[in-house]
């Protein structure tokens, strides 16, 4: 492999995926071997409390972990993404005499990666795009927690990814270095497939008694076995943590080596500025993430106020306005492109002819497309974007996770957000979904309420740092919001914001979020002309609002108002922190329906006649 021990972030590096996480010592013996910063003492405490070799790699936590693997087909799929990421780029700014990114991405993946679903999406889609730039190792031991992979499966893999269109090899021993040296050279002279090494190796080797069972797979060995295979292998079984002066002397070789193939790369780096240097410079900032502010001044602003637009369009004219000063945005949409109106009009595809192209035509492939995302984040150098329906981010919230905790920030660009998709009825109709990805930390999840708010939405997707964002957007139109008679749009950066309001101190509080924010108004005014003085908080955003000051938090909803009434058409689940004891909710507490969006609505009870005649016995109870 090409990399450099001494600077495990150099941007020429062969990238090395373990997907098959729980062999976590294998990759942390190998660093530390190496001269990557693992120390001895890290090794002696694995799996330990604030440790840096955890159980399972943890991208941004080791040194040399390039992805955080343990749920198994994440790693193989984050490979993947890699390797998008890596083409894309690589056609975008090498040159026939300047090869800037010409490595590989090579993974290690075993029997319980293959058979997770997202494993099958991801390889089909490797194939498909002919990712020639991409080397699997695929541990074939048969062995699974339950005992012999034959108890639960019985596929070809060879034929398996033959049928995907990679290149396929078989190496009959693990242990065959020769063997596995030429199966890797084969695989790089092979540019138009991806490649995977099947390579038949005995869990546990060296274990007298446990290997090649399923008792060796995630369990210690036990003292006595410790020893016995020791004496097996060759090694002093009175010894621990031994590693002779040979080999540490041996790998030594790597640092010089690594810093020489980095130096060669700085060298070649500067005849490249010298004679191509705006696209040095450009790469230089996408790959430190330098996007400028030009972007920013190209937010559309919505001024034919009254008029209506489904967030989902107006998304898709915010996202047409920013590309030409945003070329690094990287997206695509698993097959609803029409739907989700993720495009740029006039872009190109990502194909293997047009690989410069920004644009990913996914597939049916919700699960791979989160996890191809989260590689490329971690690649760098693009803004990864994805699009599907909302109700559908149940297919690829593994995913989604993985990028929550790994701090990363691909944007989820996630349309038909509620019942006010209308006809398609109930299997389409996100109810629980707002919730459960509310629920994730480090999430963060934006419902605009209107165009104006969705082009905000996106300024703070496109800024937000350490975690993944979700953009809730609607198949149904919805009014463009006055400016000059609501709270500026500006507000949307809070998280929440006051966006109507009356004289004095409220009476009652309205929480709204996206398309039942113009409702709550709605119902505000006739509570006004009650005599009910009537707040109304859009809801843009619950994690930006709990990031805002205490000061801020108190002047948008007051503890000494305790009639509140959360609306939005979705389960009530998380509301009650800010609606507390004493209120009440608008909620979609059951599955929907088929039918018109505006029949839904009603009979479901969000309707300006159901919130007032809940404000006026709210406030009644609590007077």
């Amino acid at each position: 492999m090409k990399h450099n021990p001494k600077n495990p972030k150099w941007l020429n590096r062969d990238r090395f995926v373990l997907s098959g996480g729980h062999g976590s010592m294998l990759l942390y013996s190998i660093l530390h071997l190496s001269g990557y910063d693992i120390s001895m003492d890290d090794i002696k405490s694995f799996r330990q409390w604030n440790s840096i070799t955890p159980g399972h790699p943890e991208y941004g936590l080791t040194a040399g972990v390039e992805t955080t693997t343990g749920p198994l087909g994440q790693g193989f799929t984050n490979a993947i993404g890699m390797a998008v990421a890596q083409k894309h780029l690589a056609a975008l700014f090498n040159k026939d005499d300047y090869k800037l990114l010409d490595h590989y991405i090579y993974a290690e993946a075993g029997d319980g990666d293959l058979m997770e679903g997202i494993s099958h999406e991801a390889a089909s889609f490797a194939g498909h795009n002919k990712l020639g730039n991409v080397i699997v190792f695929y541990d074939d031991n048969k062995i699974t927690i339950d005992g012999n992979i034959s108890l639960s499966n019985s596929d070809d893999a060879a034929k398996r990814f033959e049928a995907y269109h990679w290149h396929v090899q078989i190496v009959d021993d693990g242990n065959d270095l020769a063997k596995l040296e030429e199966a890797v050279s084969n695989a790089k002279a092979v540019t138009d497939k991806p490649s995977i090494i099947i390579t038949k190796t005995i869990i546990g080797y060296g274990s007298p008694n446990k290997k090649g069972t399923s008792g060796i797979h995630g369990a210690p060995l036990g003292d006595e076995e410790v020893k016995l295979t020791k004496q097996n292998l060759g090694f002093p079984d009175d010894k621990f943590f031994f590693i002779p002066d040979e080999v540490y002397e041996h790998f030594s070789e790597l640092i010089d080596s690594g810093k020489q193939l980095e130096e060669e790369w700085n060298k070649m780096f500067e005849e490249y500025s010298a004679k191509y240097p705006e696209d040095a410079e450009r790469f230089k900032k996408v790959m430190s993430g330098d996007f400028g502010d030009s972007w920013k001044e190209a937010l559309p602003k919505f001024e034919n106020y009254g008029e209506k637009m489904a967030t989902r369009k107006s998304s898709y004219a915010v996202l047409n306005a920013i590309a030409p000063e945003l070329p690094t945005l990287f997206g695509g949409s698993a097959d609803l492109t029409p739907s989700n109106n993720t495009d740029i009009k006039g872009g190109k595809d990502f194909t293997p002819e047009t690989p410069e192209g920004g644009y990913i035509r996914y597939g049916i492939r919700e699960h791979a497309m989160a996890g191809i995302m989260n590689g490329m984040a971690i690649y760098n150098g693009v803004i990864p974007y994805g699009g599907t329906f909302m109700v559908f981010s149940d297919y690829l919230r593994p995913a989604l996770r993985i990028a929550a905790i790994s701090k990363i920030s691909p944007i989820y660009v996630f349309t038909h957000d509620s019942i006010g998709l209308g006809e398609d009825g109930p299997t389409h109709q996100p109810v629980e979904q707002a919730a459960a990805l509310r629920s994730i930390p480090g999430f963060v999840y934006i419902r605009p309420a209107d165009a104006n708010e969705t082009s905000e939405a996106w300024k703070l997707a496109l800024e937000h740092k350490g975690g993944p964002v979700g953009i809730a957007l609607t198949r149904q139109n919805l009014t463009i919001l006055d400016r000059n008679k609501y709270a500026s749009v500006e507000n949307v950066k809070f998280g929440a914001y006051v966006i109507k309001d009356s004289d004095g101190t409220p009476d009652l509080i309205l929480l709204a979020s996206g398309s039942e924010v113009e409702i709550a108004i709605n119902a505000a005014e006739e509570l006004d002309s009650l005599g009910i003085k009537t707040r109304v908080v859009n809801f843009v955003s619950w994690e930006i609002f709990d990031m805002q000051n205490d000061e801020y938090k108190n002047s948008v909803l007051p503890k000494e108002v305790k009639s509140r009434i959360s609306i939005e058409a979705a389960i009530k689940m998380g509301w009650e922190k800010y609606v507390g004891l004493d209120g009440d909710f608008v909620s979609l507490e059951t599955y929907g329906a088929s039918a018109p969006y505006q029949t839904l609505f009603e009979k479901y009870g969000f309707t300006v006649e159901n919130i007032v005649e809940k404000g006026k016995k709210l406030v009644e109870r609590n007077s």
